[in-house]
């Protein structure tokens, strides 16, 4: 009896489970070079020639144009990672692998799947306890502390040469959105410029606005600035129906367009009223409304983004008013300085000296595109961390250190597990140790003698003893200032299993069509299991004409 059509392909049992376990493995190989203060960058070139350089392991899977669904199960770790903490998705990503690649020696050794996840699921529980329990408490009023994890994560990205200013810029830029709600990652804008070095960037208390004054008249700058933010346009309304309006005299459409400038005139008339100084407006501004605002010296942008809107309102106090009739004193911001400035050759203008700045902007420079962007992303990290530490208020010692003790105490835990799920236990151990063991290979040690070095400084009890990338010393990284915040290991631990153990629980793919259509080149590449044509090959993947 045919079930499936013709065009439908399937692979069950351990082929299946060999095909998925290879394209997650293949994933976490593909980043697995980047992790770490040494580790390298990716070029990464799409269809259109765009060009991305990057080790931020994130962005390398998401540029990446990835098809077979097991291998985007360990995409989804570094995108889960990345949103909840906002680093350490690489790391991730490799214990994801490592977590499959030991799991395919059990099942070789005729271990059931099943147990193995039930292995899997204990000691991620139990690893969680354990780092929670030897956590570091660090409170918001240690700015050293803070600066050191800000700093950490940046270490290794395109931002290390300048990694102490910006540690302190992103540091004071999160101190800044701090409320009692807690941070808004959100409020702290990057804006990027090329041009000048990277320790020329700088923190802006206010925001910096991509626009320009929409006339020369309007005066450049303003000291002690009222505000208004709208979010309309200053122009004259359109009916909303169509409508003809014939004019049978010259006379007629004189007095039709004197009306349309007394209307303009009103609305310029009611910000004066209100004695605003700066409007920022998100639609267009009539070119007559342009000349009224430049007579009476109030400084306007238009189709200002929503973002800057808001940024602007939350950094000066000011409310987004949708109706002009409405303004009044209550609603406007205020600003010591708002001025036009020329910026990496680009005029933009900068609201500042605000009383209480809620909203910030980091001003990020660097010699070409790509050194931005890469910045860019280093920053994005250390704000994640920077958030993480100050919400959760733990940090863990970096340099694999709390991998390392997880193996040791794992394994002990291991002896208590009853049945077959202690062989998965000890898997789980074993897996962990791969961040220490390509911090070494990435940083060209030894691997073998520094996890020798690791393990005998964990057994005497060391819990901050790590590798240290540069000398291939073993220190105590606490000591050292290199730390980082619980929630990036607890998350790592918690992704990476759950997305090991949902790729093993797989026994059947049924696939509608030929997913390796498009990429017939690549056959190559197909690992054990091709009875689903190609979907072992991470067909996807060839779309990166081999940037990789």
């Amino acid at each position: 009896m045919i079930v499936l059509s013709e065009d439908s392909q399937r692979t069950s049992g351990k082929d299946a489970q060999t095909m998925n376990i290879s394209a997650g493995k293949a994933v976490a190989e593909s980043v697995r070079t980047t992790l770490g203060p040494k580790g390298m960058d990716k070029m990464l070139v799409d269809s259109g020639g765009s060009v991305v350089v990057t080790n931020d392991g994130v962005t390398i899977l998401k540029e990446m144009d990835i098809d077979h669904p097991a291998a985007n199960m360990i995409v989804e770790v570094s995108e889960t990672q990345e949103d909840e903490v906002g680093d350490g998705t690489t790391s991730a990503v490799v214990i994801a692998g490592e977590l499959l690649d030991q799991a395919e020696e059990l099942l070789d050794s005729d271990i059931h799947a099943t147990t193995i996840a039930q292995g899997y699921r204990q000691a991620a529980e139990k690893a969680k306890e354990i780092v929670e329990e030897q956590a570091i408490d660090v409170s918001a009023d240690d700015r050293e502390k803070l600066l050191q994890i800000a700093s950490t994560a940046m270490t290794g990205k395109g931002a290390e040469g300048a990694k102490d200013l910006l540690a302190e810029l992103v540091v004071d830029a999160i101190l800044a959105v701090q409320d009692d709600d807690g941070i808004d990652i959100e409020n702290v804008n990057v804006e990027k410029v090329v041009g000048g070095s990277i320790d020329t960037s700088e923190l802006i208390e206010g925001v910096v606005v991509g626009k320009e004054r929409v006339h020369d008249n309007m005066p450049y700058g303003v000291e002690d600035a009222k505000i208004a933010v709208f979010d309309g346009a200053l122009e004259v309304k359109e009916t909303e129906i169509d409508a003809e309006v014939n004019v049978t005299d010259p006379s007629q459409l004189q007095e039709f367009l004197d009306q349309e400038e007394a209307q303009l005139q009103e609305m310029v008339d009611q910000l004066v009223d209100a004695d605003v100084d700066v409007v920022f407006v998100g639609d267009g501004i009539d070119d007559m409304a342009q000349h009224y605002l430049a007579e009476a010296g109030i400084i306007a942008a238009r189709r200002v983004k929503d973002s800057d809107l808001k940024a602007v309102a939350r950094s000066t106090g000011a409310r987004v008013i949708s109706n002009l009739d409405d303004l009044t004193e209550d609603d406007l911001g205020f600003a010591g300085s708002v001025a036009q400035k020329d910026i990496g050759g680009d005029e933009r203008l900068f609201v500042e000296d605000v009383e209480d700045a809620k909203s910030v902007t980091l001003v990020v420079r660097g010699g070409t595109e790509h050194v931005v962007d890469e910045v860019e992303r280093a920053i994005e990290d250390s704000l994640g961390v920077v958030r993480a530490t100050l919400e959760d208020g733990k940090v863990l010692p970096g340099g694999g250190a709390p991998e390392t003790e997880l193996a040791l105490q794992l394994r002990d835990f291991a002896d208590s597990v009853g049945g077959r799920e202690q062989l998965a236990v000890e898997a789980f151990a074993d897996a962990l140790e791969v961040i220490p063991r390509t911090l070494a290979e990435n940083a060209g040690l030894d691997s073998i003698d520094s996890l020798v070095e690791l393990r005998s400084r964990h057994d005497g009890g060391e819990f901050g003893a790590g590798l240290d990338a540069y000398t291939g010393d073993v220190i105590d990284m606490e000591a050292e200032g290199v730390v980082e915040p619980l929630r990036v290991k607890t998350q790592a631990i918690e992704s990476a299993t759950e997305a090991a153990v949902m790729i093993l629980r797989i026994d059947d793919v049924i696939a509608a069509g030929d997913l390796r259509a498009s990429t017939d080149d690549d056959d190559d590449d197909m690992p054990a299991g091709g009875g689903m044509g190609g979907m072992g090959g991470m067909g996807g993947m060839g779309g990166m004409g081999g940037a990789m």
